[in-house]
């Protein structure tokens, strides 16, 4: 995809050069992942310099970490008819056997044949939401999370140019509903409550947020609550208006 023919606004073009100068937060080399912001630049040869640009850094572990451990997520961002960014989500199918009817970005596990991050993600997200690879300008790779069982969840940010042209179709089997959400929500304390946790004496929060979509009403919390309030925290460049108490853990690598 040429990134000069993006087929939405200014904001979404400017917001693309701005996330593809990201480095992720123990980024080893001061070289921007663009050398020149304003050269053209086809989808698939942004991904290999993003992939290029970020090899040492915790967001590309994809050779360090077992595939069993690996997994990806896409944070896809378009902007909504009020001009805000917003963000797709899912919610998981209440037969799944892990995380059942619970609130996720669209993702999932390394599977063999991928090549990367990027790959597994836009993978998954067009088997469980059908949404077209083609539609979706990868921007950047952020620091990995990972989770209480020692899976190494990497966020990849994808910018949507021509919302209309996404047909949304689940994959009942994993998929319940899709939705979006706006990412500032997740900067804000409206909508919002925590509980305190603990995990071997390290005392977190886990934050909740409200939402409701064509009169449905969702929860997003947990670990895809942590990268969106990361993901809004980069886009907006501000922190949240509440205090995060982020759980430790989420910065291990390498398991």
């Amino acid at each position: 995809m040429d990134c000069n023919n993006f087929e939405g606004s200014k904001k979404l073009m400017g917001l693309a050069e701005e996330l593809r100068l990201y480095k992720p937060l123990n980024y080893s080399n001061n070289k921007s992942p663009i050398k020149d912001p304003s050269r053209t630049l086809k989808n698939e040869d942004h991904v290999d310099l993003v992939l290029d640009n970020v090899k040492n850094s915790t967001a590309n572990q994809f050779e360090n970490v077992k595939a069993t451990n690996k997994a990806a997520v896409l944070i896809c961002l378009f902007e909504g008819i009020d001009g805000d960014v917003r963000v797709i989500l899912t919610k998981r199918s209440s037969s799944l056997s892990s995380h059942s009817g619970e609130v996720a970005l669209p993702g999932g596990k390394v599977e063999e044949g991928d090549t990367n991050d990027i790959e597994t993600a836009l993978r998954e997200a067009k088997e469980e939401i059908g949404l077209d690879p083609s539609l979706v300008n990868v921007v950047t790779v952020l620091e990995s999370f990972t989770t209480k069982r020692g899976i190494s969840v990497v966020p990849v940010i994808g910018i949507m140019r021509n919302k209309s042209a996404f047909n949304a179709v689940a994959n009942t089997a994993e998929v319940e509903a899709i939705f979006d959400a706006p990412l500032e929500m997740f900067l804000k304390d409206e909508n919002r409550r925590e509980v305190e946790r603990e995990w071997m004496g390290e005392k977190y929060a886990l934050h909740f947020f409200d939402h409701e979509s064509e009169n449905k009403k969702f929860v997003i919390w947990a670990l895809t609550a942590g990268i969106l309030i990361r993901v809004a925290s980069i886009v907006y460049q501000r922190p949240p208006a509440f205090d995060e108490r982020r759980p430790n853990f989420w910065n291990r690598s390498g398991l």
